[in-house]
């Protein structure tokens, strides 16, 4: 960052682009004091603090946008990501501190800071996050605006043109805006979340005093912020609040306007209740979304420095709001998230290369999935490279409306309208199939829709229950039974993604397509867990699950590694994760690092562990990785001597996730997915490949220069190579069959 603020007269791309230094990202540094030894470590020196590892995360990102490398619409995607991030960082966790702070908590985090402080220094970092994203958004507008993408201010639009925005706005904008006064009769009216609002001050011709008025901006999922000008093939844009900024003769007519500002409010979103005192939990989320709608303010934010301070104090008292610690100037445009519009605008030419996910050669060649799983194995899924709809979309419809499938058992967290899951599973039970659908109400943010979803199946005759009172069901599991001539055999998927046709083209995740019987009995005890609540009786043979006995379970792992490495000197750890939160893992794995045993660590955003700190975690890397596709997936590597032991699925290594949540972890036994999972993990931590690296202070080295590429591209690039070579197969020989492994095989 220092290197990039000296270098003058160039865009922040270029200055990234340009400098031959080292390219640190130093969010949330905490540098140990020097000459400290180790053994003169304090508890709380052992840990980075969570809020702040993030924030390096979200800082991470922006750099994508950075990247002159990036396509220049891709760039502006990763700006609008930072800016949504940013606004559910403050909805949840600084929501949080402020509660904490407001009740005078001063219980110390594990690594060692005050609500309060923690809350000093998040602010410092969002501020450093918001003064880049500031300057990198005039950059990239003024790239746009040379590949013919004009986000153009009023001013800028010539006359013929206004007068046809004038005709636009009365005929599809006025109906839509209800503009509403403050004052003695008017109380001010209530603020929605993330809403864009306008404060307006005018004055009436027979009076003296001025008026105040409140219009909100009535963009959403069918009003875009950005409204074209021209024609269908114009890139032309002037924003949606500019646009009634330069109307409001209209709402207020015979009336003099003083000013006219911007404003956006977030609201807190932790107002979750104590669920084991509800009565009704459907009743029990309902009733939280509807505090959440009410909840209070974090937040404000106006558009640069044009509000008076006069004005600012205004709301802040109106809205109940710290003056010098809510308000906040946003440099270059408020609500940056809406820049998603402009993002996927149709100008292939400026974004990343299409892909299309490719349906895995297993399943592409076989007519019937359950028949190729019974007698070729288990099937290692890894979207977005494999379909989601070749996969999970098509065992569901194939059970829907297979004689032989008696019941369907899945655990539902996220999905979406485009998702063919719930439609399948509908006609699973129109055609008299037990289907039974454990539904998370506690996703956060997906509440509402999970509800709509549950009313839904459930009209349909389907067995719906939320789980486990005190616990977030956040597993991925999905049991198929069916009856053949042996029995029933159990066929099951397990996985670390979400059922969501979107987020499976967008985030990378695992999944085992299985009929091991093992498997499918500890599911079936699982599933009878979920919905009676009632603990299972015998202990798993095969899964691991939380909250019982996951994380006894790792951390038994990690000590048996210990031992081994003491007898053979070759103890090796590889964990993939989101976040790395959970302190007695950490603590653990310093003292694997300490007994020599070799640990790889790709965490992509909360990591509380120092790694490479001498006597501490000198054997300890820790890899990130950011790239076109959100890395998801969960994976965990024991070498265990060479009886090699290797597990994905849904849990973070989070103290919530894995004593507060219930997760499902599934062994990876067949050893062609065995070799096909280490591939992808020799590939994710080849140095050679663009990523992240932490160092011991908390802060990131970009490592790979700018010819490297990201351990993603190469992914794609065998994805599509093995698809070809199918294809290949198939035109040589109708009964080929494709390679058992797929990613290790090319």
């Amino acid at each position: 960052m220092e290197d990039i603020q000296n270098v003058e007269n160039q865009s922040i791309a270029q200055q990234v682009q340009t400098s031959t230094k080292p390219y640190f990202v130093k969010i949330g540094q905490d540098k140990l004091p020097n000459g400290l030894k180790f053994d003169d470590l304090e508890q709380h020196q052992l840990y980075l603090n969570r809020e702040l590892t993030w924030l390096n995360f979200n800082r991470r990102v922006l750099h994508e946008a950075e990247k002159k490398q990036t396509p220049l619409l891709e760039r502006v995607k990763f700006l609008a990501i930072v800016a949504s991030n940013t606004d559910e960082f403050f909805m949840k966790r600084i929501g949080g501190l402020k509660q904490l702070v407001q009740a005078n908590v001063q219980t110390l985090s594990i690594d060692g800071r005050t609500p309060k402080q923690q809350l000093i220094e998040c602010y410092n970092a969002i501020n450093e996050i918001e003064e880049v994203s500031a300057k990198l958004f005039r950059s990239i507008k003024s790239e746009l605006k040379s590949n013919g993408i004009h986000l153009l201010e009023y001013s800028e639009i010539p006359d013929d043109e206004k007068e046809l925005l004038r005709e636009y706005f009365i005929n599809n904008i006025f109906p839509l805006i209800t503009p509403q006064s403050v004052g003695p009769a008017h109380p001010f009216p209530f603020i929605s979340n993330l809403s864009l609002n306008l404060l307006v001050y005018f004055r009436e011709s027979n009076k003296v005093e001025q008026s105040t008025a409140r219009v909100k901006v009535p963009v959403g999922k069918d009003v875009p912020r950005f409204v074209k000008i021209g024609d269908e093939e114009s890139f032309r844009f002037v924003k949606f609040e500019d646009l009634i900024k330069n109307n409001l003769d209209l709402l207020f007519p015979g009336v003099t306007i003083i000013s006219c500002e911007i404003f956006r409010v977030t609201r807190n979103a932790n107002t979750e209740k104590d669920e084991e005192r509800a009565d009704d939990l459907l009743e029990m989320i309902e009733s939280e979304l509807v505090d959440r709608k009410f909840a209070p303010i974090v937040r404000i934010q106006f558009f640069e420095d044009h509000t008076t301070k006069h004005q600012k104090a205004f709301l802040s008292e109106e809205l109940d709001l710290d003056l010098e610690k809510d308000v906040y100037d946003s440099q270059g445009m408020l609500g940056k998230r809406d820049l998603m519009q402009i993002a996927f605008l149709d100008r292939v030419e400026l974004q990343t290369t299409s892909f299309k996910p490719i349906d895995h050669p297993r399943l592409k060649e076989s007519a019937n999935i359950f028949n190729s799983l019974r007698e070729e194995g288990p099937i290692l899924l890894f979207h977005p490279y494999d379909s989601f709809k070749g996969s999970i979309e098509r065992i569901l419809k194939e059970a829907s409306s297979d004689p032989n499938v008696r019941a369907i058992k899945m655990t539902l967290y996220r999905t979406s309208d485009d998702t063919k899951v719930i439609k399948y599973l509908v006609k699973a039970a129109q055609n008299k199939k037990q289907v039974t659908v454990v539904v998370e109400l506690k996703a956060r943010f997906d509440e509402e829709a999970n509800i709509f979803w549950a009313s839904k199946l459930e009209e349909q005759g389907i067995h719906i229950t939320y789980g486990v009172v005190g616990f977030k069901t956040h597993s991925k599991v999905i049991l198929i039974v069916r009856k053949e001539q042996e029995g029933f055999k159990l066929y099951s998927h397990i996985g670390t993604g979400n059922y969501h046709a979107g987020t499976a083209k967008l985030y990378t995740d695992l999944g085992i397509l299985n009929c091991d019987s093992h498997i499918g009995r500890d599911l079936t005890e699982y599933f009878n867990f979920l919905t009676t609540g009632c603990s299972p009786q015998r202990k798993f043979s095969k899964i691991l699950m939380a909250p019982s006995t996951m994380k006894k379970q790792l951390i038994a792992k990690i000590e048996r590694e210990i031992e081994v490495h003491k007898v053979h000197s070759n103890g090796r750890l590889i964990f993939k994760a989101n976040a790395l939160e959970d302190p007695d893992i950490t603590l653990w794995l310093y003292k694997a690092s300490q007994n020599g045993v070799k640990i790889s660590l790709i965490i992509r955003d909360t990591c509380r562990l120092r790694p490479r700190v001498k006597k501490l975690s000198e054997n300890i890397e820790v890899f990130s990785i950011i790239g076109r596709f959100l890395e998801h997936f969960r994976a965990f590597y024991f070498y265990n001597n060479g009886s090699e032991e290797y597990f994905i699925g849904s849990a973070d290594l989070m103290k919530r996730n894995l004593e507060k949540r219930i997760e499902v972890l599934t062994p990876v036994e067949d050893e062609y997915l065995k070799r096909d999972l280490k591939r992808i993990l020799e590939i994710q931590l080849d140095p050679k490949n663009l990523h992240w690296d932490m160092q011991g202070d908390g802060s990131y080295k970009k490592v790979g220069n700018y010819n490297s590429i990201t351990s993603q591209e190469i992914l794609l690039e065998i994805a599509e190579r093995r698809q070809k070579e199918s294809e290949k197969l198939k035109r040589i020989n109708s009964k080929g069959k494709a390679k058992k492994e797929y990613w290790s095989g090319n």
